[in-house]
């Protein structure tokens, strides 16, 4: 099968990485992929990395001379590549390629990765319900947005959240005590993770009061510790220090450490006694917490996005619910509920078709049934 993944994104995040990371799956398993973006950025990066084609065209611009070009473009790259599937991971440009269909003759997809719930307009729905062959929503919430609200007819609707590499992110004994030796942590330290980019939406300043105050609660949560696994981006190391001295947790390197930018997360994620995912927000894709569960370490999470996909009501919180998230660390102090949620991460990964194998499957199938085709 043929297929162009449009990943006009200005930066690699979740929604870039699931469109990059599916064509890497596809061309691994004998799919011609091209990957499909805007010069100059980091999906496209990421992709050449990966060993795929890329194409770069305007295709987010307003300016008519750039419409144009787009136009051309898109034209040149369907008639030499003969796409069986294109698939956007973004609305812009999305209206171009469902003229270019009525000629060409591909299968339109739209995956929604968003955190945004599209409006219920016109324009909306006709893209959605009809100049799409198929539509891909990356998590329930959207979903039922999409039927409900849209009124996307459930033969055009699926729901694929993505996958992870099992192969890369696995438990991993050995790393686990040579990564919290490297960190300084002991027997005694109970390791928390939080593991992503340091944005205002990843809720890192909640995560900090919410650990001084589960250290009130519990005279055991003394031994609590919290490792950002993660790099400089909206908030700096000098912020996080002084949310630290600012809660009564003393300087950075105490009771909260940063990595900084790690070359093995998967590494690094086995020195956690649990996970954590404080996002306020955003999620619609949840890359960091796929890689957490995978190497079967427990992961407490807020609500939003697509984690109630993924985490058992009793262990997560609503975003933001610094006294919540306290609890639910306090209750992560003991083993014996660390390891049930380990069972569940573990069982929801291999179970819930969240392996990059299964990703795989579950997309071919949707493009199986637009163009007829049957793959394995």
């Amino acid at each position: 099968m043929r297929t162009i993944q449009v990943v006009n994104v200005r930066w690699f995040n979740a929604t870039a990485w699931y469109g990059v990371a599916l064509a890497e799956c596809l061309q691994k398993a004998g799919h011609e992929t091209i990957v499909a973006g805007l010069s100059g950025t980091p999906p496209l990066y990421a992709a050449r990395k990966r060993g795929l084609d890329t194409v770069e065209l305007p295709f987010n611009s307003n300016a008519p001379a750039g419409i144009v070009r787009c136009w051309h473009g898109m034209q040149a790259l369907v008639r030499d590549f003969r796409p069986d599937v294109v698939n956007c991971h973004r609305g812009e440009a999305f209206i171009l390629w469902a003229l270019l269909k009525k000629k060409h003759g591909f299968a339109l997809v739209r995956t929604r990765g968003d955190r945004r719930l599209p409006k219920n307009s016109f324009v909306n729905r006709w893209l959605y319900c009809q100049a799409s062959d198929a539509v891909i929503a990356t998590n329930s919430l959207m979903a039922r947005h999409l039927s409900g609200v849209m009124g996307v007819p459930d033969m055009k609707l699926s729901t694929i959240l993505g996958g992870v590499d099992t192969s890369r992110f696995h438990p991993d004994a050995v790393q686990r005590v040579h990564m919290r030796q490297a960190y300084g942590y002991g027997d005694d330290d109970v390791v928390m993770g939080l593991l992503g980019r340091m944005d205002e939406v990843k809720g890192i300043r909640e995560t900090i009061s919410a650990l001084a105050k589960a250290r009130a609660l519990d005279p055991r949560a003394q031994h609590l510790k919290l490792l950002i696994i993660g790099f400089e981006s909206q908030h700096s190391m000098q912020d996080v220090a002084r949310w630290s001295q600012e809660n009564g947790l003393g300087p950075l390197g105490d009771a909260v450490k940063v990595t900084g930018r790690v070359e093995s997360p998967e590494a690094v994620i086995n020195a956690l006694d649990f996970g954590i995912l404080s996002s306020l927000g955003s999620e619609a894709i949840a890359r960091a917490a796929l890689e957490i569960m995978a190497s079967r370490v427990p992961l407490i999470s807020s609500t939003t996005g697509v984690m109630p996909d993924l985490i058992p009501a009793a262990f997560s919180f609503p975003p933001g619910d610094t006294g919540a998230m306290a609890q639910r660390m306090v209750a992560m102090l003991d083993t014996g509920r660390r390891e049930e949620l380990a069972g569940a991460c573990e069982a929801k990964i291999m179970r819930g078709r969240l392996r990059l194998n299964d990703f795989l499957e579950d997309t071919l199938a949707v493009y199986d049934r637009i163009t007829g085709q049957h793959h394995v």
